[in-house]
């Protein structure tokens, strides 16, 4: 449900109905809804879970949350659904509406604009389809829809598709660690020549200013998580699953803050930890009572032939830490919402260098945000 680049500026606190309008308002654009219809990883996962396990779907009610283009939507109904709600709260509504109508299925799928909290069904479902996961699964927060609509409206046997997440972090790393230092760097050596010829030219010192405008720079370029397609081979240890989600069970306040403990092993001598990375798989299993007949999973982690536009966030450090195989990095890991923007994520690390010696580093504390 993620995609493009995005405005990583310090925000103000924004009201329900101003984040409402931000949030939606960049799917309501084709553009948009072409690069992830293009995710040739995201479209084979659906396309498969959905026809490789008819029996789902067949003479069965489905809801799509945020159905976009209404793409899955139309596969629901090709795979044989008696009945489709396809829910969207933006006005890409209209060109669901109309691609629905080309494809010769509207007579089973019936498009509702609006939020879904707010739409009311004629009916239960058995089955709710999604895709709404961000970047590193839980940013945008939109899984809370999801289980909103499964709360109201799925039966007491329906499925959920996806059935499963789980969420990931390896170590890694990158020379964009030093980059971003050099960045800060330059953005401050030019906000001190301002300074300068502010005064020289016009009387007025700023200076008073440097402080706020270093701290703006600094969690713009150090702490502000990045985008990015990393290469397996810029993993350098084995990747800890730090969640596991249930969509048949999970609650918000599950989601709402992710805390995890557990340790990273290097597998590569003589190399730099950069960072960490964070990426998520999702999996369509159906449930114990009703399984898929062919499991699915969407895998989002780093991979030379395979990338999605969901990508990586990575989490640089800097600076740098000098590892070696066989060093283990514990770690103290929260995630959770933004106080300014509950679709934003705040992240902290925690993180300690043992090695096999039996040195150990003192821990150090790290901030990002997810934006």
């Amino acid at each position: 449900m993620e995609t493009g680049n995005r405005d990583t500026g310090v925000r103000a606190p924004v009201d329900k109905d101003v984040d409402f309008a931000n949030y939606f308002c960049t799917y309501a654009f084709l553009y948009h809804q072409k690069e992830m219809l293009s995710d040739r990883v995201r479209m084979d996962a659906y396309f498969n879970a959905v026809f490789k396990n008819p029996h789902h779907f067949r003479n069965k009610v489905v809801l799509d949350v945020g159905t976009g283009s209404g793409i899955l939507a139309i596969w629901c109904a090709q795979a044989g659904a008696r009945r489709v709600y396809a829910v969207e709260a933006t006005k890409m509504s209209e060109h669901a509406r109309e691609l629905i109508k080309a494809n010769n299925v509207d007579d089973i799928i019936e498009v509702i604009e609006g939020s879904m909290e707010d739409v009311a069904l004629p009916e239960k479902v058995d089955v709710i389809i999604s895709e709404w996961m961000g970047y590193f699964l839980l940013r945008e927060s939109m899984f809370d829809s999801v289980i909103c609509a499964r709360d109201r409206w799925l039966k007491p046997d329906g499925v959920m598709y996806p059935s499963h997440a789980r969420m990931w972090i390896g170590p890694i790393r990158s020379g964009l660690s030093e980059q971003k230092l050099i960045d800060l760097e330059s953005a401050m050596s030019d906000w001190h020549y301002f300074v300068d010829e502010t005064e020289r030219q016009y009387g007025v010192n700023m200076s008073v200013l440097t402080k706020p405008f270093h701290e703006e720079n600094e969690k713009y370029y150090l702490k502000t998580s990045l985008w990015s397609n990393l290469h397996p081979n810029q993993v350098i240890g084995a990747p800890a699953i730090i969640k596991e989600i249930d969509c048949l069970t999970a609650t918000i306040d599950e989601i709402r803050e992710v805390i995890a403990k557990f340790s990273l092993r290097i597998n590569l001598d003589r190399t730099r930890l950069s960072g960490f990375a964070g990426w998520f798989d999702v999996h369509f299993r159906g449930s114990d009572q009703n399984p898929a007949a062919t499991q699915v999973e969407l895998n989002t982690a780093p991979s030379e032939d395979n990338p999605t536009h969901w990508g990586q966030q990575m989490f640089l450090l800097h600076p740098p830490i000098r590892v070696n195989d066989g060093d283990d990095v514990s770690i103290s890991f929260s995630m959770s919402r933004s106080k300014q923007n509950h679709r934003l994520m705040d992240v902290e690390f925690t993180y300690e260098l043992h090695q096999p010696s039996g040195k150990r580093h003192p821990p150090i504390t790290s901030k990002f945000y997810i934006e």
